[in-house]
Formats: C-alpha cells, sequence, structure tokens
C-alpha cells in the first residue's frame, strides 16, 4: 500500500482499534489458482506478541485452508470509514480554485502467516468469543448455548479456524492532513452536513488530525 508519510498511522492501539471496530477483513492468499480473497469476520487478541493475533473461521468446504501454507505470508485489508470530499467544502476555492476532488479514508493490511485450527474446543471458543462481541450490542443477546447441543457440534465441524500472528502491518490514516486548518474546518463542516454514519465517522477523524 503507498503510505505517504503524512498519511501513516503508527500508533498501534489506533490501528487495533479499528480492527476490532470494523471485524469483517478481506483475506487475500495465494493458492494453486493464483491470488484468492475471502470476507472473514476475525476477531483481534490484542496481546498476543508486538502487534497481536487474528482468529477467524472458514467454511470446511471452503479451499482456502487447504492451499495456504504456514511459510507463506497472507494480507488481511481492514477499512473504516470512507468518504468522498468535494473540492467545494474548501474555502482555499476561491483562491484561484487550484483545488481537486479527493476520497478520504482509514485502512489497516496485515500480514502474517496462518496457521489452520481444527481442534473442536478452540473452535468452539473462538466461536464463543466471536458471538459474544458481536451480540452484545442486541437488548436480548444470542449465545451459542441457546442451541441444541448436537447442532451445535455439528456446524463446529463444518468450519475450520484461522489463526494469523501478525508479522507486520500498514495502516493509512488519509484524513485531509494535507490541508489546511481552514479546508480541513470546510470539510468536517460538509461531512456533519451530510449527517451519515460514515461521513460522521470521516468528520471525527478529519478533527483529530487538526490536534
Amino acid at each position: 500500500m503507498y503510505v505517504p508519510k503524512h498519511f501513516e498511522q503508527s500508533e498501534i492501539a489506533a490501528i487495533q482499534a479499528l480492527i476490532v471496530a470494523h471485524p469483517l477483513g478481506s483475506l487475500v492468499t495465494v493458492g494453486p489458482a493464483g491470488l484468492s480473497a475471502n470476507h472473514i469476520p476475525f476477531e483481534l487478541v490484542a496481546d498476543a506478541g508486538p502487534y497481536g493475533r487474528l482468529v477467524g473461521h472458514v467454511a470446511r468446504a471452503n479451499p482456502v485452508w487447504r492451499e495456504v501454507s504456514g511459510e507463506l505470508q497472507a494480507l488481511v485489508i481492514f477499512q473504516g470509514a470512507n468518504a468522498y470530499i468535494t473540492p467545494s467544502w474548501y474555502p482555499s476555492k476561491q483562491d484561484g480554485g487550484r483545488v481537486v476532488p479527493t476520497w478520504n479514508y482509514v485502512a489497516v493490511h496485515v500480514y502474517g502467516a496462518i496457521q489452520v485450527v481444527e481442534d473442536p474446543d478452540r473452535l468452539k471458543a473462538h466461536v464463543d468469543r466471536l458471538t459474544r462481541r458481536q451480540e452484545s450490542a442486541f437488548p436480548h443477546p444470542w449465545s451459542v448455548g441457546d442451541a441444541p447441543t448436537g447442532f451445535t457440534e455439528k456446524m463446529l465441524g463444518a468450519i475450520v479456524g484461522l489463526e494469523i500472528d501478525i508479522a507486520r502491518l500498514e495502516a493509512k490514516w488519509k484524513v485531509s492532513q494535507n490541508r489546511s486548518g481552514q479546508d480541513r474546518e470546510g470539510v468536517v463542516q460538509g461531512l456533519r452536513a451530510l449527517g451519515t454514519p460514515f461521513a460522521d465517522q470521516m468528520a471525527d477523524y478529519v478533527e483529530g488530525a487538526g490536534r
């Protein structure tokens, strides 16, 4: 990923927070047929090693788990808020009109070797943790224990776990850092006026870039 210095995010806590907030990652691997991408919700074990560990699972019928090698690194891409930025939001537009549109976004690239997990107890523990985290937002959370034991065991037999000890991170926060304070303020006002969740999140990022 091309990351100019002024867009580089190096704070591990901020990077991990984005992964937790946007856990659906694009797992990119190389197999016999070439490049492959699978979209998988991951849980982050933040205190495992210097960068953390990703834990996820795929259907046993998915060939990706048979094709990966523990020696080859995979890439997982996580994306957060993004928004089109119109030049009309820049006060500097009045200074000769030398402005162009752009797209703001935050993204994290995670690299590491994949380890396949088939142990039923580890798989159940992973599914329990992932479910608890995602269900915590609901007033009446569903739990794995709500399903019949025989059914749960059958479902667990139909998946394979994947673990990635993160060896390298790249993170890009493209949030108007290269614009003047006045232009950033204009971007924030424009985004807030849109009133969408992603626009509000991006406005928060742009405000943070000015501090």
